[in-house]
């Protein structure tokens, strides 16, 4: 099988494995036999782990559990959407895809600008309501009994709605593929789930870095409601060292990240289940109505691919930046001489830092720079040392 975007094989060889003690080389082929060796492979990308696993009952799993949502329920509040979405194209062809639109007054403020809207609703409740939208528009709106949040489970047999295969709704849905290099093949459009809001962003990193799900598809743009805590937390950096983390790293390195508009909690309405309104009860449900929601635009960069970072070995990199906010207050060539049996003061040279700069001292492009500069070190057969004791930095941060 082959990723679309970048013509990247999936799958990889059987890992050989070499060394003794504690550290353990890790090497993988980046060929089958008889064929020819391919550039961007990474000649050492260890598979510490298999697809992470998110939690015993992740949100994209099978089993079947509506939590409450929160809706954008104010027209006037749409119709500000509406106009960032826009923005100054009418293009009538203009295709969004809307997560959860619930009672549909997002819904219905896109459709008036003459775009094409797929609702995804996972609450069978709202969808004749939202049928009806589409009564007379000559198919601009389609709905779709489906969870945006439960696309592409790894973790179940039987598939039923609203848990849904991405190719297979794309291909329903007759969207088409684009390259990376090229443009944004479609828009989504949602508010991040209320209890797995972080588990959510982690599945969207891996699928976004191996190009698979939605992201099969190209680059596709996120336009999302986050809370702020959330959002303080992925646009941190060395000037926010207590939020600064892992998840930091990876989406800012992956995505140019905008805010568009800010929105206060209390702006939302929640359903429960049964597509009734709820009421905050408890004093932490009551906290978080004074808090804003970041309505926010996530869209993979261009040149994150490279002839050292690629689908294929992109596991590597995300270990890297696990092992070294293991230990966060450690220097760099601390971990350097944990991660890699490249000479860690090469690598200092080549990526420009001393030998006193910690890890927090590192922006999120500065990681991919060393974890590039490490992937090109031509004088050595294997990059990377794995440690036993690092599987459990796949627990996510």
């Amino acid at each position: 099988m082959w990723v679309p975007a970048t013509g990247l094989p999936l799958r990889l060889a059987p890992l050989a494995l070499a060394g003794a003690g504690r550290f353990c080389i890790l090497r993988t082929r980046a060929t089958t036999r008889g064929d020819p060796p391919r550039r961007g492979l990474s000649d050492s990308s260890p598979q510490l782990l298999p697809y992470p696993d998110f939690g015993e009952s992740p949100p994209w799993v099978c089993k079947h559990r509506l939590d409450p949502k929160r809706y954008v329920s104010s027209r006037g509040l749409a119709e500000t959407l509406v106009q960032i979405l826009r923005g100054s194209q009418k293009d009538p062809r203009s295709l969004f895809l809307e997560c959860n639109p619930g009672p549909g007054v997002l819904t219905q403020a896109l459709l008036e600008t003459g775009a094409k809207v797929v609702a995804l609703e996972s609450d069978r409740n709202f969808i004749p309501r939202l049928e009806s939208l589409g009564n007379n528009l000559d198919g601009k709106l389609e709905v779709v009994y489906c969870d945006f949040f439960k696309l592409d489970p790894r973790k179940c047999g039987l598939v039923r709605p609203p848990i849904m295969i991405s190719h297979v709704l794309f291909q329903n849905l007759g969207i088409k593929a684009l390259p990376w290099s090229a443009g944004i093949p479609l828009k989504i459009i949602g508010i991040f789930p209320i209890k797995n809001e972080r588990k959510a962003l982690w599945k969207l990193l891996y699928d976004l870095y191996s190009c698979t799900s939605i992201y099969r598809h190209g680059r596709v743009e996120l336009n999302m409601f986050i809370s702020e805590k959330e959002y303080q937390k992925l646009m941190a950096n060395p000037k926010n060292p207590n939020l600064y983390q892992v998840l930091s790293v990876l989406w800012q390195v992956a995505c140019e990240i905008k805010v568009l508009h800010v929105e206060p909690w209390s702006s939302f309405d929640v359903y429960t289940q049964n597509g009734k309104l709820k009421k905050p009860k408890h004093k932490d449900s009551l906290e978080r109505m004074q808090q804003n929601l970041y309505f926010i635009r996530m869209t993979p960069r261009r040149n994150l691919f490279t002839e050292n970072l690629t689908p294929i070995n992109y596991d590597v990199f995300f270990h890297m930046v696990k092992h070294c906010f293991g230990k966060r207050n450690a220097s760099l060539i601390e971990h350097l001489r944990s991660l890699s049996p490249v000479d860690a003061m090469d690598i200092l040279m080549q990526t420009r830092k001393n030998e006193k700069v910690k890890i927090t001292d590192m922006y999120p492009q500065d990681f991919k720079r060393l974890f590039e500069t490490i992937e090109c070190s031509k004088d050595y057969t294997h990059k990377w040392l794995y440690d036993d004791s690092m599987e459990n930095t796949y627990a996510e941060n």
